[in-house]
């Protein structure tokens, strides 16, 4: 039997979720929770514009949570843990690009206990956090012995992310450096990429220090720039750069790195990609050292990303790729040091 899915939220990652779970030959979609009631009532296949799936969309929480499911992608903008229990303890496994990646000692006890009583799990994954941060260094790490540092770095033209308001609102682009000094970002990103960093620090053996560094740099626009939020005038906000490390005894040995600009040109500080260009970067110091870029996750023009941007169909693929095997695993809040290999599937033509 095919597994039942519950789509939560119809942004980017929505979207491209559903794409992924019709796609998926282990997976079926059943319901579709959206935001705005002008989406409601609504074939889901319209909404992402698909063909009609037979699936009408809603916003209606307490009808999804009492279908009849297996499990929920969850991903709106924002994480609500509440919610989230209350879909676990109805039966439902939910996976999730927002947050648990590695909750270590965080208070998760009520998330634990409706995993008990529904029988279900909850897994945190994605790319960055999720995959470039922890999974991707862990793997690779095996081949080193006596490892000093671990590195993991995204380098993106931010310009190719299809959301206005997130990009002026949350993560303040366009903003004076005055005003994007107080970016929410700080907390909210790092919050998934300490957990990141805490399941490395912990699988490898680094005996951190307990304050985790974390600066935030801009650069300013000197001429006006074109970008998704208009345009943005000299001395206003057109690339940051954000960092957190974990250390031992002062010295760094994991970092964690964004650097999202708006394009290459009219900043100060002059900051661009290097020769690379835009590319997800994984580095373990040891013996050997390895250095593994990852390319393909970027779109190849700015156009072409606000109409599909491969990093997001990255980050909910590897959710829906994990939904089989989390719906297999035990009851609570489950990391990748708990499942099996993850693994995604071959084309329905060349399928068995």
């Amino acid at each position: 039997m095919a597994i039942r899915v519950i789509q939560w939220a119809t942004g980017g990652v929505g979207r491209a979720a559903i794409e992924g779970i019709v796609a998926h030959p282990e997976l079926e979609l059943v319901g579709c929770w959206v935001h705005s009631r002008e989406k409601a009532g609504r074939d889901v296949g319209e909404i992402c514009g698909m063909a009609p799936l037979g699936v009408t969309a809603t916003c209606d929480v307490d009808a999804l949570i009492a279908m009849d499911a297996d499990c929920v992608m969850y991903s709106p903008i924002m994480a609500d843990p509440t919610l989230v229990a209350r879909l676990l303890a109805s039966g439902k496994n939910v996976v999730t690009p927002l947050n648990w990646f590695y909750p270590g000692k965080r208070d998760v006890s009520a998330l634990e206990t409706a995993c008990q009583a529904g029988n279900s799990t909850l897994h945190g994954t994605g790319i960055h956090p999720g995959g470039i941060t922890e999974r991707f260094p862990l793997m690779v790490s095996a081949l080193s012995s006596a490892i000093t540092h671990v590195r993991a770095e995204e380098f993106s033209d931010i310009r190719t992310y299809g959301a206005p308001a997130v990009i002026s609102d949350i993560m303040l682009f366009g903003k004076t450096p005055q005003e994007a000094a107080a970016s929410p970002m700080v907390h909210f990103l790092g919050q998934g990429f300490q957990q990141s960093m805490e399941m490395v620090a912990a699988e490898l053996g680094f005996d951190v220090d307990a304050k985790v560094l974390s600066t935030h740099e801009v650069a300013v626009a000197t001429a006006p720039i074109d970008s998704p939020i208009g345009v943005i005038a000299p001395g206003l906000v057109a690339a940051q750069r954000f960092t957190w490390q974990h250390t031992v005894r002062g010295v760094p040995v994991i970092t964690v790195r964004v650097n999202w600009f708006m394009g290459e040109e009219h900043l100060e500080p002059a900051w661009n990609f290097g020769p690379e260009g835009e590319r997800f970067e994984v580095a373990v110091s040891g013996d050997p050292s390895s250095h593994v870029t990852f390319h393909g996750w970027h779109p190849e023009s700015i156009a072409a990303g606000l109409i599909r941007n491969p990093g997001i169909v990255a980050t909910a693929n590897h959710c829906i790729s994990a939904i089989p095997y989390v719906c297999r695993a035990a009851p609570g809040i489950k990391t990748y040091l708990d499942l099996p290999l993850i693994a995604g599937r071959a084309a329905p033509e060349l399928s068995r």
